[in-house]
């Protein structure tokens, strides 16, 4: 591989391990996927009672016709789709413990993969009863959506169901690459009104949430509790911290052209909580900024206080950070993320980063002060000008004895995409690389594409998901 002042540490003899390393991290694996197995039941769990209460409430015995069972099933359509759209609400609340037990990546997927069902669900659930009431007033599904567009609720409803359409298409990957992040997060802030404005149709029409009954009561405490999480998690919490650690710019630094390094420094910063890997949102309280948080990983944690953030100036909500100024106040939202030593499970470590991707890498490598020869280290760049902290890398892999390699040049397109084409050529591999990959925790930062690449070579390999850890900075 293309090495620029690359270390490699040759032991004299294999470093001795205990007879069992790895029983608090099997241990702990096990607590982390409980957790998550009860959070994806409570979540189907939680739809069925919603559909349940409605059928064991005399809905089965009312459906006596065509028209009476096509509203029916509108209504049980409609039904899963708005509970499973406040799990959505709930998941993206970021509660603090989901994320240490599957990481904000995973929660995220989740909520991800709610947005298509959720629409497909509402839609049937729009399309049904407007079909079932025309049958039962004899009219046409037209003159049905005329008149129902003449109950002020039902017209929050249809509000709500065009901004839910919005969020959902501006969120498929081909669409969302065309807009930029700042428009994107404003679309997507819209799916909390959307459920706030189907609320009262939900209360006053129909009469399968009247007033008294025990759906009622449970739709009303589900509202609640999705949007206290939100409040709390979201906004309080985040404020409560930010006063009390009172961060603020101390130094912009440039690492390269398109690259900077802004230190902070706060107070009680042991109360924060911060692990080496992980990253929180950032607003700089600038006229320009205030309003805009950005996703950054800490690239470095000291212990006087002080943090730094690494950020490559990819457009102009970003660009804007090279110009922050020493003293400027900064509001904090986190540390999230599971791309941490806690995830680990195995005795030996593989680190890889593309480009800016080194930046949560650099800082769990710290953290985790790993014995010599326990980890090995990869930086995948197009040239030496994308070889962003370099030097740090180094110097960490030096002082801990671990393997530290760069590979430079364009991508192959044959095989092992993450691998330059030189590297390829020369028949480079994953197990190469590192010897020791399937009793490795592989963690992965870098663009989706690169990283999706390492996953399946990785998996090809032979490494379990819980071995494999990601960091995306794609949004």
């Amino acid at each position: 591989m293309d090495t620029i002042a690359g270390t490699r540490w040759t032991p004299a003899e294999e470093t001795p391990r205990s007879a069992d390393p790895g029983r608090t991290w099997r241990r702990a694996l096990r607590r982390r996927l409980l957790v998550a197995d009860l959070a994806v039941i409570l979540c189907w769990a939680s739809t069925a009672l919603a559909v349940g209460l409605y059928l064991v409430h005399g809905a089965l015995a009312a459906m006596a016709s065509p028209a009476d069972a096509i509203n029916g099933l509108g209504i049980v359509t409609g039904l899963a789709g708005t509970n499973l759209i406040l799990i959505m609400v709930v998941l993206a609340a970021r509660i603090p413990w989901l994320d240490r037990a599957v990481g904000q990546d995973v929660v995220m997927g989740w909520h991800r993969a709610l947005g298509k069902p959720v629409l497909y669900l509402l839609t049937a659930h729009a399309v049904l009863l407007t079909v079932g009431y025309a049958l039962q007033d004899g009219t046409s599904v037209i003159a049905e959506t005329v008149s129902f567009l003449g109950v002020g609720d039902l017209l929050y409803a249809y509000l709500a169901f065009a901004l839910l359409l919005a969020v959902v298409v501006t969120s498929l990957i081909a669409v969302r690459r065309r807009f930029a992040y700042e428009l994107w997060h404003v679309v997507h802030l819209l799916s909390y009104a959307a459920v706030l404005f189907a609320l009262p149709h939900q209360l006053s029409v129909g009469g399968v949430l009247a007033d008294g009954t025990v759906q009622r009561i449970y739709w009303i405490l589900l509202y609640v509790a999705a949007y206290a999480a939100i409040l709390w998690f979201r906004i309080v919490k985040p404020l409560v911290g930010s006063l009390r650690h009172r961060f603020r710019v101390t130094a912009v630094e440039w690492v390269a052209a398109d690259v900077v390094s802004i230190h902070l420094h706060g107070r009680n910063q042991e109360r924060l909580r911060v692990s080496g890997g992980q990253y929180a949102n950032w607003r700089f309280l600038t006229a320009r900024d205030w309003w805009h948080a950005h996703p950054l990983s800490y690239s470095a944690l000291s212990d006087d206080g002080g943090v730094r953030l690494t950020v490559r100036l990819t457009g102009s909500g970003t660009r804007s950070l090279s110009a922050l100024r020493p003293g400027t106040p900064v509001m904090v939202e986190g540390p999230y993320g599971l791309f941490t030593k806690a995830a680990r499970t195995q005795p030996s470590v593989a680190l890889m980063a593309a480009g800016i991707g080194v930046t949560p890498i650099r800082s769990m490598l710290e953290e985790l002060a790993p014995a010599p020869g326990e980890a090995t280290i990869l930086l995948r760049a197009s040239d030496e000008s994308q070889l962003y902290l370099w030097n740090e890398m180094l110097s960490l892999s030096r002082r801990y004895g671990a393997d530290c390699y760069a590979d430079l040049g364009s991508r192959s397109t044959v095989r092992a995409p993450w691998l330059s084409a030189a590297a390829v050529q020369r028949g480079v591999t994953l197990e190469s690389v590192f010897p020791r990959i399937t009793d490795s925790d592989l963690y992965v930062c870098g663009p989706s594409a690169w990283t999706d690449a390492v996953v399946r070579d990785a998996k090809r390999a032979g490494l379990k998901d819980h071995q494999i850890h990601v960091e995306r900075f794609d949004w």
